[in-house]
């Protein structure tokens, strides 16, 4: 089968089109015909070695994928030859305490395919454990079944799962113009709240009011918290979406109501922030760390993406051959929503 293969870490050039073995289901998992492949940050951070991900080379990166059912492992029956699916990315080991309890995101083992959990969707084909597909209605093209899995989980567990979010809060999202961005504003207006969206962008904001967030801010970072007394008189944000980092951080936190949460899924300007535990604890802040979400998050979510109530933003799509040039796209941070590898 054809497929992008990571041959060594480093720049874009380092993904190599290729033709490599096609992967057999085992017991227990379904054989997927990849029809695309979306790119996250994290396809990134792997190509270029990030230490906290133990990648051996070649290496198939792609975590988002979405597909037909092309061939039945020994036991499978929840699925059948022809089905449309996307793909749960998270991988867990099914038995620690936390697995059992519902909490697989929190456990020790817990990987993401195309990083930690195993070859990902940069191929013509993708072995899947069953439990792990989701059905894909007719409704959803295979371009939003592969646009939606790791984005929108992420914002649903930082929004639902630990922020608790209730009809008429503040959300602040930071970044509203990438793949998580966009999903949490979808996410943020689907349960009601008021949506304040951030970028640096004037084009992405306007894609982000057409998301119907309820006001925008392009203020340079310093300015932010400004703007958020300004645009809610006052009662400032009861969460922050944030995955920026350091360049908002400081900003993300001031712009808190008493005992909000600020909630983070990364950190794409750098690892480092300052922090004044003064501020914290006076004005009783909660500051979250999020990490994917649970299996139990990603089937609700892929219930309202089939519903029609929740739909990913695409900005472009490469074919899976220039998979470089799309690492490159991504880069540049210019898009607004995902961007796809066509595979098939």
């Amino acid at each position: 089968m054809k497929a992008v293969i990571l041959e060594n870490f480093g720049g874009p050039e380092n993904l190599k089109w290729t033709e490599i073995s096609k992967p057999a289901p085992k017991e227990g998992e379904a054989l997927v015909r990849v029809k695309f492949c979306a790119l996250n940050h994290l396809d990134l951070w792997i190509r270029e070695g990030i230490p906290s991900y133990k990648i051996k080379l070649p290496h198939i990166p792609g975590s988002d994928v979405s597909g037909e059912v092309a061939e039945l492992g020994p036991g499978v029956s929840s699925v059948k030859v022809g089905d449309r699916v996307a793909v749960s990315p998270g991988r867990f080991c099914g038995s620690c305490d936390f697995c059992v309890s519902g909490q697989d995101s929190y456990c020790s083992q817990y990987g993401i395919i195309g990083a930690q959990g195993g070859a990902g969707g940069y191929a013509e084909y993708i072995s899947v454990p069953e439990k792990y597909l989701l059905p894909l209605s007719p409704s959803v093209s295979f371009e939003e079944g592969a646009a939606f899995p790791l984005t929108f989980l992420t914002a649903w567990h930082m929004l639902i799962g630990l922020g608790k979010l209730r009809p008429n809060q503040i959300v602040l999202v930071m970044g509203a113009g990438s793949g998580v961005g966009s999903a949490a504003i979808q996410i943020a207006k689907w349960n009601k709240a008021f949506v304040i969206a951030v970028s640096r962008s004037t084009e992405k904001l306007k894609k982000a009011q057409e998301l119907k967030a309820d006001a925008v801010i392009q203020s340079p970072p310093q300015d932010i918290t400004r703007q958020v007394i300004k645009i809610t008189g006052g009662k400032m944000a009861d969460i922050v979406f944030e995955h920026v980092g350091p360049t908002v951080f400081e900003a993300a936190l001031k712009s808190l109501a008493f005992g909000g949460k600020l909630i983070s899924c990364g950190s794409t300007s750098g690892p480092i922030v300052n922090l004044d535990m003064r501020y914290l604890f006076s004005r009783q802040l909660q500051i979250l760390g999020a990490k994917m979400g649970n299996l139990s998050e990603m089937r609700t979510v892929s219930q309202l993406i089939n519903l029609g109530q929740l739909r990913p933003s695409i900005d472009k799509i490469f074919p899976l051959k220039d998979a470089a040039k799309a690492h490159q796209y991504l880069a540049e941070q210019n898009h607004f929503g995902k961007v796809l590898l066509e595979v098939a």
